[in-house]
């Protein structure tokens, strides 16, 4: 469910790592593998063919389907944090398992059951806030 102000759209969504963050948007209609498709020495998403293959989820707000692949992609998570290099908050349509362990033992906020359609309607590099407390993702327009 969305609600549209002004210049922001805000989505209810369900917190699932309580924490807040704010940054620039990275959206794909895809899910990632954690392993294997991130670089865990650089953050960049290095798996092929993929709409988001080499940018880096550093410090974004990372907004997908869900993640995909091996539970160790939970212990790549991990060290991306401990690096500085993981996501500062993840928005998902229906977490995973992997994804989810990732973000607990990461302490990286997490959102889930934000509408798939916002997939389309979000735009990279979008301002956004996330707020697992409240599980609220608030986009900004222009």
């Amino acid at each position: 469910m969305s609600k549209r102000s002004r210049r922001v759209v805000t989505y209810r969504c369900r917190g699932l790592v309580k924490g807040r963050a704010t940054g620039e948007a990275l959206v794909s209609s895809r899910p990632i593998s954690f392993l294997g498709g991130v670089d865990p020495s650089s953050g960049v998403i290095v798996e092929r063919g993929h709409d988001l293959e080499g940018l880096s989820i550093a410090g974004k707000v990372l907004i997908i389907p869900h993640g995909k692949g091996s539970t160790v992609g939970s212990y790549v998570l991990y060290s991306l944090a401990k690096r500085g290099l993981a996501p500062s908050a993840i928005v998902t349509v229906k977490v995973d398992l992997m994804t989810l362990t990732g973000c607990v033992i990461s302490g990286i906020t997490l959102l889930d059951g934000v509408p798939r359609e916002a997939l389309a309607d979000i735009k990279c590099r979008s301002r956004v806030e996330v707020d697992g407390f409240k599980g609220l993702l608030k986009v900004h327009l222009g």
